[in-house]
This record gives structure tokens, sequence and C-alpha cells, in this order.
């Protein structure tokens, strides 16, 4: 089974960008469509992006189109997400997750990281 590992959140002031990475390790992600979600305080875990094994597909939410990129390196084991012109609504702890195919709905992936979080200030 793979396990997953986020990093790169942090604090970021409105307008800038950032980048989270989640790494695999166990098996290759490869075989994986593989999907950023995120929970703010208080809220349910939403979708932002995903990105079919190949990485040729990708799905974006409406609030982040065109501000955030996602990526993959399979070589590396390794799935990013590139987030510019960031608002403070963006705050909320950032998950990967594993899955067998690229969906943009939660109950489709069955493995995640632990998080990473990403504080937005105005």
């Amino acid at each position: 089974q793979v396990q997953l590992v986020e990093s790169g959140g942090g604090l970021v002031q409105a307008g800038g960008s950032l980048s989270v990475s989640c790494a695999a390790s166990g098996r290759t992600l490869s075989s994986y469509a593989m999907a950023w979600f995120r929970q703010a305080p208080g809220k349910e875990r939403e979708s932002v992006a995903a990105i079919s094994w190949s990485g040729s597909s990708t799905l974006y939410a409406d609030s982040v189109k065109g501000r955030f990129t996602i990526s993959r390196d399979n070589a590396k084991n390794t799935v990013y997400l590139q987030m510019n012109n960031l608002k403070p609504e963006d705050t909320a702890v950032y998950y990967c997750a594993a899955g067998p195919r690229l969906s943009m709905v939660k109950r489709v992936y069955v493995t995640w990281g632990q998080g990473t979080q990403v504080t937005v200030s105005s």
C-alpha cells in the first residue's frame, strides 16, 4: 500500500504563492490518479484539483481554476500543487490522496496523507 506525506505548507500573504508537495512511499504513484483536497476549520473537506496517472488530464475546482496548478513527477513519486494569487479563503489543511481513477469525488480516493497547513493572511 502506498503512503503519502505532504510538505511545503506555511504562511503567506494574500496575493502570494506557495507550492505543496506529496511524496509517496511503499508503492509507485504511477498506478494512481492523485488529487488535492482541503479542509478549513468548521467546513467539510473539499476537492481542489486532480490529475490522471499519466498527468495528461487534470481537473480543478472552480474556486481555484486559473490560480492553482496540479502536476506530478512519477519518476520522483511526487505530486505537486502550485498555488498562485492566494486568497485568505484558501486557508486550510491541504491533503493529497491516491485513487484508482480521476475524479473530484472524495470517496473515490482510498489513501490519504496527514495534511499540511496553508495559511493566507490578508
